[in-house]
């Protein structure tokens, strides 16, 4: 039978993210885990006390994630902000049973520091692990998360995230504004729409 989803000429599906998680696994399996996949960007893979999560993204996954990316670097370079992409960064800390591979991450300012300012996240299907619980075990200062067309901005206070209509790494970004910018066609136009819309 031919599948009931039908794309208009020149129109693109949705894909979904692979996903596997598996419970009761010790930690050393997470770290075994990351030694067998070795410097291969797939599949990403997560760890909360005791679930491992295995996910290669689907295409749409990666382009939501690299728009955020580009338009987040475009507004550094305008604001002359300094700083530092580190893409899917293994972070882990073991006494926390706590680790992952953030779709994007930002370093701000000193470089030095061994956990990043800002963490992506696209949520492009349901389930899996809590990924904000393991951020703040890693005490991620900020994490966004994108899913339905929308950015949502967690700040973490007082050890927990707070919802936040402003980022605190940019306070004076709009980031519905860039969000709105992720369905152009390709980056590049992503990109200069966004400068042009800062300059307006």
């Amino acid at each position: 039978m031919a599948s009931q989803i039908a794309a208009a000429a020149g129109e693109s599906v949705p894909t979904a993210d692979q996903r596997l998680v598996t419970y009761g696994v010790p930690w050393s399996h997470f770290e075994a885990q990351l030694t067998l996949r070795g410097e291969r960007p797939v599949p990403r893979i997560a760890f909360l006390d005791g679930a491992l999560e295995l996910m290669s993204p689907s295409k749409d996954h990666e382009r939501i994630k690299s728009y955020i990316g580009r338009l987040i670097e475009a507004y550094a370079l305008e604001h002359d902000i300094d700083l530092s992409p580190y893409g899917s960064w293994t972070l882990r800390k073991a006494p926390e049973q706590a680790g992952l591979e953030p779709d994007e991450c930002y370093l701000i300012g000193d470089q030095a520091r061994d956990t990043p300012d800002l963490a992506i996240e696209v949520v492009w299907t349901s389930g899996g692990i809590d990924k904000l619980e393991i951020y703040r075990r890693l005490g991620v200062r900020e994490v966004w998360r994108w899913q339905d067309s929308r950015i949502d901005v967690h700040v973490l206070r007082e050890q927990h995230y707070e919802l936040s209509e402003r980022s605190t790494l940019f306070p004076d970004l709009d980031v519905q504004l860039l969000g709105s910018f992720l369905d152009h066609p390709t980056a590049l136009q992503a990109v200069k729409a966004f400068r042009a819309a800062l300059h307006a």
